[in-house]
């Protein structure tokens, strides 16, 4: 089974209220993006953003350039159809983040939990390429993965723990680490995942 239709089978199968993923409000996620400096005419990407309520939460604050992407075409049918009318200030793009051409550059990238997924060296490899196409100079990535000591598995895959020199190299010397945070995530299930966050800087 292929990446793709791993994605749509989970949002064919599950409430978006029932993924372990599930956050009713992305507190650290709107700290961190709040903590660029970037007001709300910056161009923002949720990549992995599916159906998470974090464009929610961004449109309420104001932020008037918004892409979500998402490999699953279902979870951006769950939050186009959660907004409404609002959907249509949002650009939603349906594709592998390692495929992912981007058609302009943003100042801030935000990824809860897909480079997590990404086990083969090669399509970190691509990540990291199309995060640099896609991240203006000087702007800023918002990166969330399981911690170190955290979960090793999520939805039925394998994922990549990291910490902040872990994350690091893979993303190499065009990017420098501003901060990070620590979080203990409670799934709907009401077990504990424990989650880093990492805000970096594109060199300019």
């Amino acid at each position: 089974m292929d990446r793709k239709e791993h994605w749509e089978g989970v949002y064919r199968d599950k409430s978006p209220l029932d993924v372990s993923w599930y956050q009713a409000e992305p507190v650290i996620s709107l700290e961190l993006i709040e903590a660029s400096g970037c007001g709300p005419d910056a161009a923002v990407i949720d990549v992995g953003g599916g159906a998470s309520v974090l464009v929610d939460h961004l449109l309420a604050r104001g932020y008037r350039s918004l892409t979500v992407l998402d490999i699953s075409g279902r979870a951006l049918e769950h939050a186009r159809n959660r907004l409404g009318a609002a959907a249509g200030e949002v650009t939603w793009v349906e594709s592998d983040v390692t495929a992912f051409a981007p058609a302009v550059v943003f100042d801030v990238w935000h990824d809860r939990a897909v480079f997590h997924f990404l086990t083969a060296a090669a399509d970190r490899r691509r990540y990291v390429e199309v995060l640099e196409r896609a991240v203006r100079p000087g702007g800023q990535v918002v990166l969330a993965a399981f911690a170190i000591g955290g979960p090793t598995k999520c939805s039925g895959l394998d994922i990549v723990q990291y910490d902040a020199a872990k994350l690091g190299a893979e993303l190499g010397d065009g990017f420098r680490l501003l901060e990070q945070r620590a979080e203990e995530h409670h799934t709907p299930a009401g077990k504990v995942q424990q989650f880093a966050y990492f805000r970096f800087a594109r060199a300019d």
